[in-house]
């Protein structure tokens, strides 16, 4: 793993876990033929790499929505 890479990415993306998922994602991503979004450095950098540099150079981004969750209400509930 490209520390410097790791380091700005994370200057992007300072929650970890979402970090995390970002890169995985975009690993299976590359690993499925997908085309990079950046020049990798040489023919050997490896996804892992690729998308740490995607994120770093603000390639690639995440959206989060949060949609509160509506709790159901019976409007005939079964009595015994």
């Amino acid at each position: 793993m490209n520390v410097k890479y790791m380091e700005l990415a994370k200057e992007k993306v300072p929650n970890i876990p979402l970090l995390i998922n970002m890169v995985s994602r975009r690993v299976r991503q590359l690993n499925r033929g997908e085309r990079p979004l950046v020049k990798p450095d040489n023919m050997q950098m490896s996804p892992m790499n690729i998308a740490l540099k995607e994120i770093a150079e603000g390639k690639l981004s995440a959206e989060i929505s949060f949609v509160p969750v509506r709790k159901t209400v019976e409007s005939n509930p079964l009595s015994l």
